[in-house]
């Protein structure tokens, strides 16, 4: 996979050094939406879109590739941990991109639009001007700014009043979460670590044209979309094509899966704690494991939130149980006679669980739901301090 991707890279920088003169097109010539299906990877579960050109008359086949980054990229990962994660347009032979996608077994589908010559020259120019060198760099967001958002506002800009993306066909008031929610399986750790460090900004009920930056909806858009033709609005798209026929594999359940994992650490948690409230005592290493691990956990959430740039950070009341002070708090709960005010500490703690399904129940903001066991984990575990913490004598 790293292999694909600098190879895409490689082409792309040496294909832009190759422009020269602005070209015309041909009145034959075709510009098509491509989708491609999901893949393997996490970053690939949501498909993928780009632009391709056909012109027998200059004899190109050009796919315009939205979706290329490079992991070796100096300072990647720390990059991507503060939210700068730059991609690159690639310009490039459209069968490289078609042998890619049948190499993986992803389907592969275009929809050839219905533009006039005029329209596929303004396309085509402002694609070629965003494929030099200078241009082609552009800061990455999953949900606002990636390979489908960019095909959705070139037609906006190119086109502009000419293009009705907007359709009744496609219901609104819809998530972004929702949205990730059918792409990225519940019980998969991808779902649950995207759900916990996004905030309520994925909660907003969005119009269809946010939508688009899933691929698969970006597909539908397109299909219902309409053109304007001497005062009148037509089907945006032309034909459609199905490229590669591959089924879609379903995401396997994993045996390590989240909401597993952490059901099993709810029957230990429930048992040490039994045991606990049965003898007299407290297992104060389980408290400090517990306490240490929300702390990071929230410390990590924290500088998402504050010193990111993370759109979909902000706001995250995952922190309610991801609570930053147990970091602190950690090395005083394992000690034999704790302070008398973490008694209070407790009690917010709990309280702080308690507004989670309120959040969850009004629509402010979607949990994952394999956090479910963990909460009640630390609800139990919580209250256990609460009743017992001050009269233990170990």
């Amino acid at each position: 996979m790293k292999k694909k991707i600098l190879f895409l890279v490689f082409l792309c920088f040496f294909s832009i050094k190759k422009i020269s003169a602005q070209r015309i097109l041909a009145n034959t010539s075709e510009i098509s939406i491509v989708t491609a299906g999901p893949g393997a990877e996490l970053y690939e579960k949501f498909g993928h879109s780009a632009i391709r050109i056909i012109d027998a008359s200059l004899n190109i086949d050009l796919i315009y590739n939205y979706g290329i980054f490079d992991f070796n990229t100096p300072n990647f990962y720390t990059n991507f941990a503060k939210g700068k994660m730059y991609y690159v347009l690639a310009k490039y032979d459209f069968k490289y991109f078609i042998a890619s996608y049948n190499r993986d077994g992803r389907w592969l589908k275009q929809q050839v639009l219905n533009l006039n010559l005029s329209e596929k020259q303004i396309i085509f120019n402002y694609l070629e001007n965003n494929a030099l060198q200078e241009n082609a760099g552009y800061l990455y967001d999953p949900f606002f700014d990636n390979c489908a958002t960019k095909l959705r506002d070139i037609l906006q800009i190119t086109l502009k009043d000419s293009v009705a993306l907007n359709s009744t066909k496609i219901l609104n008031n819809i998530s972004l979460r929702e949205l990730m929610d059918q792409e990225i399986y519940w019980y998969t750790w991808g779902n649950f670590g995207i759900n916990t460090i996004a905030g309520t900004i994925l909660d907003k009920k969005r119009s269809q044209l946010a939508y688009t930056y899933l691929p698969d909806q970006l597909y539908k858009t397109i299909k219902y979309a309409k053109i304007k033709r001497a005062n009148k609005f037509i089907p945006l798209v032309q034909r459609e094509e199905l490229l590669l026929s591959f089924s879609e594999l379903p995401t396997p359940l994993q045996v390590l899966n989240p909401i597993l994992i952490f059901i099993i650490l709810l029957m230990i948690v429930l048992f040490i704690s039994f045991k606990d409230l049965k003898n007299n005592k407290r297992t104060k290493l389980l408290d400090f494991i517990i306490f240490l691990i929300t702390g990071i956990v929230g410390l990590i959430l924290a500088y998402l939130w504050l010193f990111s740039s993370h759109t979909t950070a902000p706001n995250n009341f995952n922190l309610l149980w991801a609570f930053l002070p147990n970091l602190f708090i950690a090395f005083t709960i394992g000690r034999e006679n704790p302070k008398t005010w973490i008694k209070t500490y407790i009690l917010i703690l709990l309280c702080a669980l308690c507004g989670i399904p309120l959040l969850w129940l009004f629509g402010i903001q979607a949990f994952p739901f394999s956090v479910i066991p963990l909460l009640i984990l630390l609800f139990v575990r919580y209250l256990f301090l609460y009743r017992h913490l001050l009269r233990f004598k170990k």
